[in-house]
């Protein structure tokens, strides 16, 4: 096998990489950074310091994430060597079925109310910080509140947002107030203030304060309390009851975010650690399992051979997504058996060195267990009519002076339907994400799960590089952060080079979000990879589009290396949006 190239061998990064002796915050936006940073400049670990950057991305990319929206996570520990996971989408609310569904509108799932699940990510943030943080919820909040109440900066990326979704806000009263200042989409470099957000945040963090005498625990779970049996929640639900919506006070009431053990494989000296099949972190692990057996370095980073072969392994791993992957609790997914050695040999025979797949290939076969079909949804779509507006993410990770380390993937914001009146959020629409055939895995039904996209990862190099990673993006979250991961693995580049280098991403299986969108052999690669590669990944039977370069749907990856020896670090931030790394 060819030699590792170094990182000599690439483009330079148009960005340093960010090198740290204490900590070190990665994520969407450099104030959200900053004050995550200052978490750990005073004191806090690196789940204080995420927990803090999470919400100030509530804030910060309030058009991409949301206080009520969804927010996997993954955490490790150092002094313990624990990875978890937090299981960062509520659940469908009891009175949500498959039938109602079929019922009342012919099997779709309609844009709005009706796609609320119970919102996680405040229980998400707050769980984080009790079980695995040291500091308070109104400590860690406070940069939230701030930018919130006095404002930030309106940035490039959120004036493009907000025009692109400008029509749809101004037919919504409650949101056309906040995000349409004046009737109008604010202009780059505006003062944008979120108050009623700040005063949702604030609230809890006062609960927190009156209980904070019986300990620090207890009052980190009265702010739990204010946002799911207190104003917050009754102000969610009259919401709810005044739109046709199915949640309830007792939906709300009785949710506890799942504390789960990560998904695992090996890839060569790392080990590489994703969430469960809620969501589609397997189909990471399941595709970097398919590629291990091939010689990626000769193939030649980027080249056609290495494209055609990634993109040909992530359809692979997206046809066991779609038949097996759903919500644990209600479905049994041979999780064991997809990310096996065995199964990957199996599975790696089927990518054609000459010849692309021409749409999604047929599912993986599991012993004892009939060969499942894959068949379209009753709520997607013909191609000819309007799907909805796919909601975006953000990703953010940390790691302290400690070695511990915070990776979490929020999403679901705030321009996906009306804001609720007088709390600056909107409940968790991550049912667009459902299916309403009843024996789909991620089939709508009361206390399920739905199947994310989202979903961060952690991975270890020998026990003595810790590396978490993720990106925004949707369908392109899996595609980008395997790509980066093996900048990283078999490349040998360093996080900035590994986050700026070209992508590609194939739409070559249904995408998540209802209708569920289909564009078989459709492949996107930015313009670096150039128009021959294109040319010839054309004759092996990709439908090539190109891509600008740096562009916006390629993800945005974010990634911090840790060198749990030294105690160095090196954070990489993509500029295809806002990323940035702060460290010291």
């Amino acid at each position: 096998m060819p030699s590792i190239p170094t990182p000599s061998s690439f483009p330079r990064a148009n960005r340093p990489p960010v090198a740290a002796a204490r900590h070190v915050v990665v994520s969407g936006h450099y104030w959200a950074s900053q004050a995550g940073f200052q978490i750990m400049e005073a004191g806090g670990n690196a789940v204080d310091a995420g927990v803090a950057t999470g919400l100030a991305i509530n804030v910060l990319e309030s058009q991409y994430t949301g206080l009520a929206g969804v927010a996997p996570i993954m955490i490790y520990m150092a002094e313990t060597g624990e990875i978890v996971t937090l299981g960062g989408v509520g659940p469908w609310p009891k009175a949500a079925t498959c039938e109602y569904f079929h019922k009342h509108h012919g099997g779709r799932i309609p844009e709005g109310h009706l796609t609320t699940v119970v919102p996680s990510a405040a229980g998400i943030w707050l769980t984080a910080l009790e079980r695995y943080g040291t500091m308070s919820f109104a400590e860690v909040a406070e940069s939230a509140i701030r930018f919130a109440r006095d404002g930030f900066p309106v940035y490039p990326f959120f004036a493009r947002i907000l025009r692109e979704r400008e029509a749809k806000v101004r037919g919504w009263p409650s949101s056309a107030e906040v995000y349409l200042p004046g009737g109008r989409v604010p202009e780059v470099g505006e003062r944008f203030v979120l108050g009623d957000l700040a005063r949702t945040i604030q609230y809890m963090a006062d609960e927190e304060a009156a209980a904070a005498k019986k300990g620090r625990k207890e009052g980190i779970r009265a702010a739990h309390d204010a946002f799911y049996r207190g104003d917050i929640a009754q102000a969610i639900v009259r919401d709810q009851e005044a739109n046709g919506g199915l949640l309830t006070a007792a939906d709300m009431a009785a949710y506890r975010p799942h504390v789960e053990a990560p998904a695992r494989i090996s890839f060569g000296d790392f080990e590489v650690y994703g969430c469960g099949p809620w969501c589609q972190g397997p189909m990471v692990l399941e595709a970097l399992k398919l590629l291990e057996g091939f010689d990626l370095v000769g193939m030649g980073h980027n080249a056609v051979p290495y494209v055609h072969t990634v993109v040909e392994a992530l359809k692979l791993a997206a046809a066991d997504r779609e038949v097996y992957f759903g919500d644990p609790d209600f479905v049994d997914v041979p999780l064991g058996e997809l990310l096996s050695k065995d199964y990957a040999k199996r599975r790696a025979n089927m990518i054609r060195a000459d010849e692309a797949w021409p749409e999604m290939p047929p599912p993986g076969q599991v012993a004892g267990r009939p060969q499942p079909r894959w068949e379209p949804d009753p709520s997607s779509l013909a191609e000819d009519e309007t799907a909805q507006a796919k909601l975006a993410t953000s990703y953010l990770c940390a790691v302290d002076s400690h070695g511990n380390a915070f990776s979490a993937t929020p999403s679901d914001g705030a321009l996906g339907a009306p804001l609720v009146p007088g709390t600056g959020v909107v409940g968790s629409l991550w049912g667009s994400r459902g299916y309403t055939n009843p024996d789909h895995p991620a089939a709508v039904g009361p206390g399920r799960r739905p199947r994310m996209s989202s979903n961060p990862a952690i991975a270890i190099h020998k026990g003595e590089t810790l590396m978490p990673f993720g990106s925004p993006g949707s369908e392109v979250i899996a595609q980008a952060m395997v790509q980066a991961f093996l900048n990283v693995a078999v490349f040998g580049m360093d996080p900035q080079q590994a986050a700026e280098a070209p992508r590609f991403a194939s739409y070559s299986w249904p995408i998540s979000p209802v209708p569920h969108d289909y564009q078989p052999g459709v492949l996107r690669i930015e313009e670096p990879i150039g128009t021959e590669a294109a040319d010839r990944l054309s004759d092996l039977g990709h439908k090539v589009t190109m891509w600008p370069e740096r562009e916006v749907a390629a993800g945005s990856v974010c990634m911090i290396q840790a060198d749990l020896r030294t105690g160095f670090k090196v954070g990489g931030a993509d500029p295809r949006r806002t990323a940035y790394a702060v460290g010291w």
